[in-house]
């Protein structure tokens, strides 16, 4: 037994580690004071999002970019709440500014309705790119011009931005800001050794054209979620080269953390219940790895409680595991600000093996909810 745990240790230390060394490759993009000229549509599908809506229409208000290059698209996706009201307002308040905003419904067609919401709105837009984020989001005053510099820098088709949680209060707002930040840890790490196989559609942009190549959606959306990890994969491989993370401070957009156990479950649930139709190898073998290092730690601690393992091994492969993904989450905290989040690392590592186990164990056999609806697996 101990060496099938130190074997598997020693697997995901090289593979943490790989990720550890690919997010230096993945170099910090500044801006540069050159004449914005990449024409954007933004596009932004929502399902009750009164409440969020208002930052998120200031910060699109609020953006540096010149307003004739760019529009944002909002996707009604049968909202049940005061949504389209509180549009209208914001609107209504701004029409001296010359605000180039539209709402349009969603055109139901299949299982997934962001899919469809983002199609709908590809459908209508205007421009040669297309960016997407979500409703309950802030976006920063130089997201486009980022984006812009990025693409004027080399030939790209798809771009994975940078997202992050807002501040949030307690000690679970906390553990999941740490959990997502391992995430985009291994995302940037990924691009720096050429194998990305995670992004994040609330920040993600592609060429219009390119994504009617890729014949959009079409292939998986019989699954609801998945609107950003699949069309990647589609986008991998036809044109791998193309596709980069920019990685800069001035594109980062900030998202709400869940605001009780049971959202976070159900949101975490939705991201793993994708993971068994990847079409990405390396996808696969990253995600199997994970989850058998963290059960083989849920596996070690029940032992040693009851005395049938030897504890001192056992700390030994925990403080390795410990040890790397406090480098590379160490480096996603520098990159967001987020360094005083570092001191609840160590009670959190004792949670997350058993939190990760459950989600994927529940995500194989439960549908789950999302936005007051239930979907399959």
């Amino acid at each position: 037994m101990l060496i099938t745990f130190v074997i598997i240790t020693i697997l995901y230390l090289f593979l943490i580690g790989f990720f550890v060394l690919g997010f230096d490759k993945v170099k910090d993009f500044r801006l540069q004071d050159i004449a914005p000229k990449t024409t954007f549509t933004v596009v932004i599908p929502f399902r009750n999002e009164a409440e969020n809506l208002p930052e998120l229409l200031q910060s699109l208000l609020n953006l540096n970019y010149p307003q004739h290059l760019f529009e944002v698209i909002l996707v009604n996706d049968d909202s049940e709440d005061d949504s389209i009201e509180t549009i209208n307002n914001h609107l209504l308040i701004n029409e001296t500014k010359n605000y180039n905003l539209k709402i349009i419904n969603n055109q139901r067609h299949t299982n997934s309705p962001k899919k469809d919401a983002i199609q709908a709105a590809i459908n209508q837009a205007k421009h040669q790119w297309i960016i997407t984020t979500d409703a309950d989001c802030i976006v920063p005053v130089y997201w486009l011009d980022s984006f812009d510099n990025f693409i004027q820098s080399q030939s790209l088709k798809m771009i994975a931005g940078p997202v992050s949680y807002s501040q949030g209060n307690g000690l679970l707002n906390t553990f999941e800001a740490l959990d997502f930040l391992s995430l985009i840890g291994a995302t940037i790490g990924a691009f720096g050794i050429n194998k990305p196989f995670l992004c994040n559609g609330a920040n993600l942009a592609y060429q219009k054209q390119f994504f009617q190549q890729l014949n959009g959606f079409e292939g998986n959306t019989n699954i609801a979620s998945g609107d950003d990890i699949f069309l990647m994969e589609k986008a991998l491989k036809k044109d791998s080269n193309s596709i980069k993370y920019l990685k800069s401070k001035q594109a980062i957009v900030i998202t709400k953390p869940q605001n009780n156990l049971k959202n976070l479950i159900s949101q975490r649930v939705r991201w793993a219940s994708k993971t068994s139709n990847y079409n990405n190898t390396f996808a696969k073998i990253v995600g199997l790895l994970v989850l058998i290092t963290n059960a083989s730690l849920v596996i070690g601690i029940v032992l040693v409680t009851l005395g049938l393992f030897a504890l001192k091994p056992f700390a030994y492969l925990f403080f390795i595991k410990v040890a790397i993904d406090f480098i590379l989450i160490y480096k996603a905290c520098q990159l967001f600000n987020k360094e005083e989040l570092l001191k609840h690392y160590l009670w959190s590592c004792l949670i997350y093996p058993f939190f990760s186990v459950y989600i994927a164990f529940i995500s194989m056999f439960t549908t789950y909810k999302w936005k007051n609806r239930t979907f399959k697996k």
